[in-house]
């Protein structure tokens, strides 16, 4: 087995930070002749750990949150 260097050492100290953090990567491309639109390709990717998408899926107190969602009315005792 290989011994790690630190050039090794420090890949991997990146790719542990980003899978902890989560990383996303959007991007677009357009092929067009002559002026016209043909196709677009639109690219959006998620990486991130398990453990990292799960918990930035609960909101504050555990409660499962969702983009644009209020959070519940207070109670009237």
């Amino acid at each position: 087995m290989k011994e790690l260097t630190p050039a090794d050492a420090s890949l991997l100290e990146l790719v542990d930070r980003l899978l902890h953090k989560g990383v996303v990567l959007a991007g677009h491309a357009t092929i067009s002749v002559a002026g016209v639109d043909l196709i677009y390709l639109g690219l959006n990717v998620v990486l991130a750990a398990v453990e990292t998408i799960e918990s930035g899926a609960q909101g504050p107190g555990g409660v499962a949150s969702r983009p644009g969602a209020r959070p519940p009315a207070p109670r009237l005792s």
